[in-house]
């Protein structure tokens, strides 16, 4: 049976933590909509494509504590990324960079995967907990509307989730903006609330 707790409740990030660590779901709150999240392991990012009937081919992103956190998942991070990430993480920038060879492959079939530093302190508190970096993803089935509340979240998750942590409605309300570097150059792989001009005018930037 699922339970919902505040995020803000005394033991909130360690009841979080042990779920995840036991290869649970947990569905928290970020600066943009509400995530589905699990620790960066096979069996646990199974259960994320099971709960949201979610095609295996999609890659699931990976929501970071911080920037440093980076290099648990990264391969590389190039100094555009890097300027990209100092300028607008924490925030709705997510960074699509090589990964690690020893990522699960269900976490990305491609030799890619998505990478940012919510800006949710409570959010990254939970990460960071889990080991600074968690398999998240919207928490919503797949080709439904994203979940901007906890109940939205329960009423398509339902017990397929272990824990719900409830920050109250997300701020954001739109999935962050999603970008790559190739040879130097952003390509904006999804629209979201940073426009690709901000993004080109923080790389001319000196």
């Amino acid at each position: 049976m699922a339970r919902t707790i505040p995020i803000n409740a005394q033991d909130a990030v360690g009841r979080a933590g042990d779920v995840l660590r036991t290869g649970g779901l947990v569905v928290l709150p970020t600066d943009t909509v509400y995530g589905l999240a699990s620790a960066i392991d096979e069996a646990a990012i199974a259960h994320i494509f099971l709960a949201k009937q979610r095609a295996p081919e999609k890659a699931v992103p990976v929501l970071l504590s911080s920037v440093d956190a980076v290099e648990l998942v990264a391969g590389s991070f190039g100094p555009e990324a890097r300027r990209l990430a100092e300028t607008f993480w924490p925030g709705p920038l997510t960074i699509v960079v090589p990964k690690r060879y020893h990522l699960p492959r269900n976490l990305s079939m491609l030799p890619t995967v998505g990478v940012r530093v919510p800006d949710h302190a409570a959010a990254r508190a939970v990460i960071a907990a889990a080991g600074g970096a968690l398999a998240v993803t919207s928490a919503n089935r797949s080709d439904e509307p994203a979940a901007c509340t906890i109940q939205s979240a329960k009423d398509m998750l339902g017990d397929s989730v272990a824990l719900y942590l409830d920050g109250g409605p997300c701020q954001g309300g739109i999935p962050s903006t999603v970008v790559s570097i190739d040879d130097g150059h952003l390509r904006v792989i999804r629209e979201g609330p940073i426009a690709e001009r901000v993004l080109k005018a923080a790389l001319r930037a000196p």
